[in-house]
């Protein structure tokens, strides 16, 4: 999908994504995002200061766990001030993310609902597939149960 063709909205989100999330630049927090913020996702959620602060550390953490992390536009919607983004992740893991770095391929999706209001983002929702992302990292291959596992935990039958 061709950025240059989205509504101005649609693409203040679209740039928290390329230029934030994608390419590391925290800076884009101040130029794009309301002093007053109300963040709702998980691990960043408050409200003016502190969530412009936590926005900003996560941006610096999914840089540097994946540097080379690319946001392509899936769908889109807007009502009004309400916006509606899909887009599909795809990256590298070289650096600690949710553990150390497994140098492995990520795909991904992330769905953002953002209320935008005079050009800037006032309220925002952030839906990254974590557990797409905790598989593909093999995080949660310590959670799975092993084969040899499953017969030596399992009770005898009996009849």
């Amino acid at each position: 999908m061709n950025v240059e063709t989205l509504p101005p909205d649609v693409r203040i989100v679209e740039r928290m994504l390329r230029e934030g999330f994608g390419a590391g630049d925290t800076a884009v927090v101040d130029q794009l995002c309301d002093p007053q913020l109300v963040e709702h996702q998980l691990g960043v959620s408050g409200t003016g200061a502190p969530a412009i602060v936590k926005v900003k550390e996560a941006i610096e953490q999914v840089h540097r766990g994946m540097p080379d992390l690319v946001f392509t536009v899936a769908d889109w919607s807007q009502h009004g001030e309400t916006v509606w983004l899909r887009a599909e992740a795809v990256g590298t893991n070289t650096g600690p993310f949710l553990g150390p770095p497994t140098g492995r391929a990520v795909r991904f999706s992330v769905i953002d609902v953002a209320r935008v209001v005079g050009g800037r983002i006032v309220e925002h929702w952030g839906i990254p597939d974590r557990f797409a992302l905790l598989l593909q990292l093999g995080r949660l291959d310590e959670m799975l149960p092993r084969p040899n596992s499953l017969s030596s935990a399992a009770p005898a039958a009996t009849h």
